[in-house]
């Protein structure tokens, strides 16, 4: 990846065609979804942060543009800014996720006791269920979905890290990616950290057409597990770093007791 026009140009040409299809929908989005897995694998393959900067910087102009001159866009970073100006309108749903999450306390209100479902949170069921998490479960049922999507990370990171070649590596890396970077984003719309956009939470909002993807990702990552050889430590991170520029097999190296084959 250290080449601009060999290696990166072209994989940014074909994020790129793919960013413009979804954003044409319009979906900007699950375009910035597409954005942060590909920052990550390129950056994982040793691209250059130069030539990150190259295609970071009029991508984030075009994204200020898409959210400055585009009304609907524009409407929904005024009512982020300050939803409880319009409870009753463009900033209902964020001021119902807010009370529906401040409602639950540490404890929750009980399972199936909560109230915001009752017609009064949109989404409930998809996007924001979430905050019913919240409210029923309270900040330790939160807490709890947030340390489950933790678990998720550090696994698929371990399966990445153990993977036998680089192919099973970064694809790896870039679907594990994809699943803590949408429960990320659905989590911080439902705290009004970031504007609302229908992103699903993986694993737990209703819908066919989100889970089946995500479990076909998770099948991938244990298939690529049960390949997985050696044990992370310091031997197999100087084995990344060492192999990174040869497209052959990841060599681990036997530093300490090597673990089985992980099943």
């Amino acid at each position: 990846m250290k080449s601009f026009w060999r290696t990166f140009a072209p994989c940014g040409a074909v994020t790129g065609v793919l960013a413009v299809l979804i954003l044409a929908e319009p979906d900007l989005g699950t375009a910035l979804m597409l954005a942060v897995i590909f920052g990550v694998l390129v950056y994982t393959a040793g691209a250059r942060l130069l030539h990150l900067g190259l295609v970071a910087l009029p991508a984030f102009i075009g994204v200020i543009s898409m959210l400055v001159f585009v009304p609907f866009r524009m409407r929904r970073m005024v009512t982020f800014l300050d939803p409880w100006a319009d409870a009753q309108g463009s900033g209902f749903q964020v001021v119902q996720s807010l009370i529906a999450i401040g409602s639950g306390g540490p404890n929750g209100l009980g399972f199936a006791q909560g109230k915001q479902k009752m017609l009064f949170l949109p989404f409930a069921h998809s996007d924001f269920i979430f905050a019913v998490i919240g409210e029923e479960l309270g900040l330790l049922g939160t807490l709890g979905v947030v340390v489950v999507f933790g678990l998720i990370l550090w696994r698929g990171i371990r399966t990445s890290l153990l993977a036998p070649d680089r192919f099973g590596r970064f694809l790896a890396l870039g679907l594990v990616t994809g699943i803590v970077a949408q429960a990320l984003f659905n989590i911080s719309v439902v705290l009004a950290l970031v504007p609302t956009k229908g992103i699903t939470l993986p694993f737990i909002s209703a819908g066919g057409s989100s889970l089946v993807p995500t479990l076909a990702a998770v099948g991938i990552l244990l298939n690529i597990s049960q390949h997985a050889t050696g044990s992370v430590n310091l031997g197999v991170l100087k084995a990344l770093t060492a192999n990174s520029k040869e497209p052959g097999k990841l060599r681990v190296a036997r530093a300490g007791r090597m673990a089985p084959r992980v099943g």
